[in-house]
């Protein structure tokens, strides 16, 4: 018999693919124009993640780990063919503190401070979708990161062992997703900005 635990990790794999099927889709449509270094950021940070959260016993809760970062590098891939590919200094900045990271882990043995640097690193990869979506409110697709929070939030309580280690990602991530939801939604109706012919509406 499948305990709760695996249960409810079993169920967050699946949001978290069900989740991402309409940015997928949208990105295939040319309609979403994912920031190309926000998803390599995402997708490389995650795999760290999900290694430490390994080592530390998390358990199924990590599942949904995996699974994000697979599907951001497949976003990243997607990504470099019709994304916004807008770099700036700072973006690689956030790249080279990721890999910094690693290197703690691996070195100086210090996965802790490397979880928290890692988790950093992931909000501001957030910063290049931001701001690309401050003007262009409509090309990205709401309902990815509204089920991306739910998911990250659901994934705590499958979670086999609690530490830093293992809840640090999925809690703050929950709560970053649901902001930029907000964001979004005060963005394209408070801000009364219409989609544009490349853009979508409220997905």
């Amino acid at each position: 018999m499948f305990d709760l635990k695996t249960i409810i990790g079993v169920i967050t794999v699946v949001l978290g693919i069900v989740g991402y099927i309409p940015y997928l889709r949208d990105v295939l449509k040319g309609t979403t124009k994912p920031h190309v270094y926000t998803w390599f950021v995402w997708g490389s940070v995650t795999l760290i993640i999900f290694a430490l959260q390994i080592s530390d016993a998390a358990g199924p809760g990590a599942w949904v780990t995996l699974v994000a970062a697979l599907l951001s590098l497949s976003i990243f891939v997607l990504g470099m063919r019709q994304g916004d590919k807008d770099i700036t200094k700072s973006d690689t900045l956030f790249f080279i503190a990721a890999i910094f990271a690693l290197g703690l882990w691996l070195l100086a043995e210090q996965p802790v401070i490397a979880m928290v640097l890692l988790v950093t690193v992931g909000m501001l990869g957030f910063i290049p979708t931001i701001r690309k979506s401050w003007n262009k409110p409509h090309s990205e697709t709401i309902s990815t990161y509204a089920i991306n929070s739910f998911r990250h939030g659901l994934s705590f309580f499958a979670l086999a062992n609690y530490s830093i280690l293992t809840w640090l990602f999925p809690i703050t991530w929950s709560i970053a997703n649901g902001l930029f939801v907000l964001f979004l939604i005060i963005r394209r109706y408070g801000g009364k900005i219409p989609p544009s012919q490349n853009e979508v509406g409220f997905k």
